[in-house]
């Protein structure tokens, strides 16, 4: 991956500045991305099989990837053949470049086919942008059917991610989840007493979706899909898929039939937050994060018993759980054919 970085700018004591702290910042970043997890990736047809849309599934020619369409007549999507008890999720992903207002591409672990009132799933979530604008994204979290409370965080990124390959990257443990892209940690939601029976605990399945969410994708459904401008193509590769696959209705306990394999994930680099990715973990979300629900008092008025609050970040947010420059807050339907939640996108306006 290129991690140059150009700043045109006239130099001045000011800019000497704001360049010297960009410099360490962006160190911090690509130091962590320079460190690769070691991943074993898979072909997509050991595991993985098209979910809709086959037409527009195109597999790669060395069967390490895939590329999923959205046209006029329909988006598409893949699966995991298997469902999973905790594990390691990851693909290197590129997405569509230019007009892509309304499109909404997912990489997401979920059991709504199976456990369709009492669901769990984890959510990357990439919001459409419009020309010269910057791809927004969000991660998610519901358990058990926790439909009622969405746990959106929303974030900008630190590079284009229409030019080039980045890897994103699902942790999830009996103990804790983390969101990764590259091998800067985004996002932890410890597992405690308090999150109860909303802590994803049954076996997922990994998906990909790319689909038309004119309805809220882009600045709340201001901007919608244009198809003069498809197909929408996203593309990934080096799949990884690693934990402990069962049956969700199988009889044998899946805590005995998993045992070693989850000993094994839990020993793994990335299952573990050092110091120094929780340092990463906070500059990224001081400088790229734009809304958190636990700090949106007008859904919660009591803050979620999961939340960690963290005083130098309440600051930032107002009372909407927003930054408190730019942006707007909206309410509106979520993904087509599935949950509905509160909050919508905000505006490219702000950071």
């Amino acid at each position: 991956m290129d991690h140059s970085l150009r700043c045109f700018v006239t130099t001045t004591p000011k800019t000497h500045f704001l360049l010297s702290s960009l410099s360490l910042f962006f160190f911090i970043f690509f130091s962590f991305s320079n460190a690769a997890f070691d991943l074993a990736t898979i072909p997509f047809n050991d595991g993985f099989s098209p979910l809709f849309g086959d037409a527009n599934v195109v597999r790669t020619s060395d069967d390490n990837g895939v590329k999923l369409l959205l046209d006029r007549y329909t988006g598409s999507g893949f699966i995991s053949s298997n469902m999973y008890k905790y594990g390691f999720f990851s693909a290197n992903i590129k997405l569509p470049s230019n007009y892509t207002a309304g499109v909404c591409i997912a990489f997401y672990t979920s059991n709504g086919d199976v456990f369709e009132k009492s669901h769990d799933e984890l959510d990357f979530e990439f919001l459409g942008n419009i020309a010269g604008k910057p791809w927004r994204f969000q991660t998610n979290l519901y358990g058990n059917g926790s439909t009622h409370r969405g746990r959106e965080e929303r974030y900008r990124l630190w590079f284009d991610p229409t030019k080039e390959y980045h890897r994103y990257s699902i942790l999830w443990t009996a103990k804790n989840i983390i969101f990764y892209i590259d091998e800067v940690p985004i996002r932890e939601v410890l597992r405690s007493k308090e999150m109860g029976a909303d802590y994803p605990s049954k076996p997922m399945s990994l998906y990909a979706t790319i689909w038309d969410a004119s309805n809220w994708a882009t600045s709340g459904g201001r901007y919608k899909v244009n198809y003069k401008y498809a197909p929408f193509v996203v593309e990934f590769k080096d799949l990884v898929l690693k934990g402990c696959y069962v049956d969700p209705i199988q009889e044998v306990s899946h805590e005995e039939a998993c045992v070693d394999q989850h000993t094994d994930l839990e020993a793994q680099s990335y299952a573990t937050m050092t110091h120094m990715r929780r340092h990463a973990m906070r500059r990224f979300r001081q400088r790229f994060m734009y809304y958190s629900y636990c700090y949106d008092t007008l859904r919660y008025p009591m803050s979620p018993p999961e939340c960690n609050i963290i005083p130098a970040e309440q600051q930032r947010f107002k009372d909407t759980g927003r930054l408190k420059f730019g942006g707007s807050h909206r309410r509106q339907t979520r993904r087509k054919g599935r949950t509905t939640t509160p909050i919508d996108d905000i505006d490219h306006g702000g950071m």
